[in-house]
């Protein structure tokens, strides 16, 4: 493909792109296709000759589209926010043509030198101190596993010079997080090489969150076994239901017993942005690591997650690596971030960061994380409102967990069923799409506000389709 094609097929996709964002709300949110629909309109072998361009836009225009589940749809209330917003798009085509290998600052010296920047511009804005340092990674689960790699090479540190030897006597190390936390923890806990029987669910109070007490006891148990308790992973704003589990006392059992704490703020830590949502926060000053994902409700397309980490040389302890041929005489003095996590081949993601943050500014993301708080704590009030229907976990951010509740439908297996398929009628539509969890053994509905497009009409419509659903 010539400059002069690549410019006429570019002009062609960029339009086609703007046609898109502008009228995604027209689309169903999830497609009505079937397992293997796809598939089945696709060629089963590659060509042997390529094919023109157009033939490829066309495939794709009329059999990948049709087929996707469109997460920027303002419809989209299902799982969390997956925005892309315009400039972050923008950053991605640079990005890719671009084609830079970022591992290092001699590979890419202004792309390691912009990450430091714009995480830092982010720290600032979540309002933490000045002690976290800031790198990115592909997503929360790798920021987790990177966490739990980095406590366990402390704790194995510690007991080895306890012990005189590295491997001989040592303790077994322990992890623990709430029965709330994101199924990343049990996954790392088995890629660090703790061990599934070393992970100990920790019971959660009336909204979901981490219960310090049951922690303490957890804590004290296995240290008296001679366990060592090398890593606590605390979540602000649980994927069920944005349950926040109290940073200070968990961060005190932390210092106590010497254990890594890591804090888990995937989605809601966005929120930090805004001065009345801190207190989620407090307690920051006793975490080892923090990790948020832009690429969730701060406008920037997956993948990109910030994680927040303030023993630097420890991280490094853990990953770095210096085969010959990636040494350079800059070394000593720059940020090598492919000791930084478990990659070595890092793409260029600060660039698309840094392209919302300037292009928004810090009050217009905050004007629309407010106005999307705003409309959860609205269909709240409509939820509230009506006698057959009930909240069933705190809505701090955009996420509202509910149910119906008829009367004289009291028995759970009747009401689960009956939820069920409540939530097949709505989303059968395709306006909108919501999702389903467990909370306290019972299913419930969840409506997560937060796609950059979503307006009260789109929350709405969401709300007559329910009410609809919930007559039949």
């Amino acid at each position: 493909m010539s400059p002069d094609e690549f410019r006429r097929h570019a002009h062609a996709m960029v339009d086609w792109m703007a046609d898109y964002l502008a009228d995604v709300g027209t689309r169903r949110v999830v497609p009505d296709v079937r397992p293997g629909d796809v598939r089945r309109r696709l060629p089963g072998a590659a060509p042997e000759a390529g094919e023109p361009f157009e033939r490829l836009f066309a495939d794709f225009r009329d059999v990948i589209v049709p087929g996707m589940t469109h997460w920027n749809h303002p419809g989209w209330f299902a799982y969390f926010p997956a925005n892309a917003s315009p400039p972050s798009i923008l950053a991605e085509m640079l990005v890719s043509t671009l084609g830079a290998q970022c591992m290092s600052w001699q590979t890419s010296p202004a792309a390691t030198e912009l990450e430091q920047v714009a995480m830092q511009w982010l720290r600032d804005l979540l309002g933490l101190d000045a002690g976290f340092t800031g790198v990115i990674q592909d997503t929360s689960s790798t920021a987790t596993l990177v966490a739990l790699l980095t406590a366990r090479e402390r704790a194995t540190a510690h007991a080895a010079g306890a012990v005189g030897l590295r491997d001989a006597g040592a303790p077994a190390l322990t992890v623990y997080a709430s029965t709330e936390a994101h199924s990343s923890v049990p996954k790392g806990v088995k890629l660090a090489g703790y061990g599934l029987e070393q992970l100990r669910l920790i019971g959660v109070d009336d909204a979901y969150a981490m219960r310090p007490d049951l922690l303490e006891r957890a804590l004290a148990d296995d240290a008296a076994a001679g366990r060592r308790p090398a890593c606590v992973v605390a979540t602000l704003g649980t994927t069920s239901s944005t349950a926040v589990d109290p940073l200070r006392p968990i961060g005190d059992l932390c210092r106590r017993y010497g254990a890594w704490l890591h804090v888990d703020a995937s989605y809601a830590g966005a929120a930090g942005l805004l001065p009345e949502c801190r207190w989620m926060f407090d307690g920051m000053e006793l975490a080892d690591s923090f990790v948020m994902n832009p690429h969730k409700w701060l406008l920037v397309n997956f993948d990109c997650s910030a994680y927040f980490v303030r023993d630097v040389d420890a991280t490094l302890r853990t990953f770095q690596t210096s085969p010959e041929y990636l040494r350079t005489a800059y070394d000593p003095e720059v940020a090598n971030f492919r000791d930084w996590g478990v990659q070595l081949g890092r793409r260029f993601r600060a660039l698309k960061l840094w392209f919302v943050l300037r292009s928004y500014g810090a009050e217009g993301l905050r004007t629309m994380l407010r106005a999307h708080i705003a409309l959860a704590a609205e269909f709240r009030r409509r939820v509230e409102a009506e006698p057959d229907f009930e909240v069933v976990a705190p809505s701090p951010l955009g996420l509202v967990c509910f149910r119906h509740r008829p009367a004289g439908m009291d028995h759970p297996a009747a009401l689960d069923e009956h939820n069920r398929a409540l939530l097949a009628e709505v989303n059968r539509d395709g306006s909108v799409h919501l999702t389903h969890t467990s909370l306290g053994g019972h299913y419930v509905l969840r409506l997560a506000v937060g796609q950059w497009q979503t307006g009260r009409e789109d929350v709405e419509r969401a709300w007559s389709l329910i009410r609809r659903a919930s007559a039949y």
